[in-house]
């Protein structure tokens, strides 16, 4: 499997620098960071850390729910998955991820509620992305629509 890689490029302190993210592998992306706005109730154009770990959390998610679907023998027609990733203080110190909620909603021919209730928690254990987070709680609001 190939390796995919980003980079950041960082000017001054915490408080004060900003930096740039850029998805290397791909070309497709530069987005601004800045502590101050990460932290902040708005981005205002910028990302963070905790948003392209939605973004992976997300996407890695809906590929692995719709091949768990597929396995079940269903076909997903489409998903709908929302990835909220929540920064928090952490009591030894600093910051930690403190949660991720997920919300997925589905339109799937051939399961039921409950097989694709099944489908849905077997990828939060099973996403590549989810393993990568055991560290933290992630919850699971999964229906169909």
């Amino acid at each position: 499997m190939p390796v995919r890689t980003a980079r950041t490029a960082w000017n001054g302190t915490l408080e004060k620098g900003a930096g740039q993210v850029e998805l290397t592998s791909s070309g497709v992306a530069t987005f601004d960071v800045s502590f101050p706005k990460r932290a902040a109730e708005k981005a205002e154009g910028t990302t963070s850390p905790e948003e392209l770990i939605a973004a992976a959390h997300s996407s890695c998610y809906a590929m692995q729910l719709s091949a768990l679907i597929a396995a079940a023998g269903g076909t997903p027609q489409s998903l709908e998955v929302k990835a909220d990733v929540t920064l928090g203080p952490d009591p030894a110190g600093g910051f930690l991820i403190s949660g991720i909620a997920l919300t997925v909603r589905g339109e799937v021919e051939g399961l039921d509620a409950a097989g694709f209730e099944k489908a849905a928690n077997d990828a939060k254990e099973g996403c590549p992305v989810s393993k990568a987070l055991t560290g933290t709680t992630i919850t699971l609001d999964a229906a169909l629509d």
